[in-house]
């Protein structure tokens, strides 16, 4: 199966911020490193930009956001889990143009990909709660045409 180059873009960007985790670095480093990995080229490159660049630049607000929404102190939320929770909050934040239902599976794809074994749902749970916060007219109109 042929994965899309906006959802290959999502996974290098969060091994990418998995990597910056461990061991911060700055985003073209990442980006060198990334390069690497085999499905890179498939990755829609401006994309995958984006997202990694404004999570490093943006990620103390971008956790600020998604904090209350966590059941747990941030320190024990796993780094998968952390990431992909930034990825989408910084995707609902700041890209509009992305439909915020795109961003809720996209995340829970990639939970099920490379996260633990609830951790879709659990991932799910909070940007669904993050999204009623930043997107509440788009929530709406959705709903009134569903």
């Amino acid at each position: 199966m042929k994965i899309p180059p906006r959802r290959r873009a999502r996974e290098v960007a969060l091994q990418g911020l998995y990597q910056w985790q461990v061991n911060p670095a700055s985003l073209s480093v990442l980006l060198e490193n990334l390069s690497e990995l085999e499905h890179y080229g498939s990755a829609d490159n401006d994309f995958l930009r984006t997202l990694l660049g404004g999570v490093l630049k943006e990620h103390v607000s971008l956790e600020a956001r998604v904090k209350p929404f966590v059941d747990r102190k941030w320190s024990e939320v796993t780094p998968v889990e952390k990431a992909i929770l930034l990825i989408g909050a910084f995707e609902l934040v700041h890209m509009p143009e992305v439909p915020y239902r795109v961003t809720i599976n996209e995340g829970i794809e990639l939970a099920k990909r490379f996260g633990g074994t609830d951790g879709h749902k659990y991932v799910n749970g909070i940007l669904d709660k993050l999204a009623a916060e930043v997107r509440p007219d788009e929530i709406k109109a959705r709903t009134k045409t569903a």
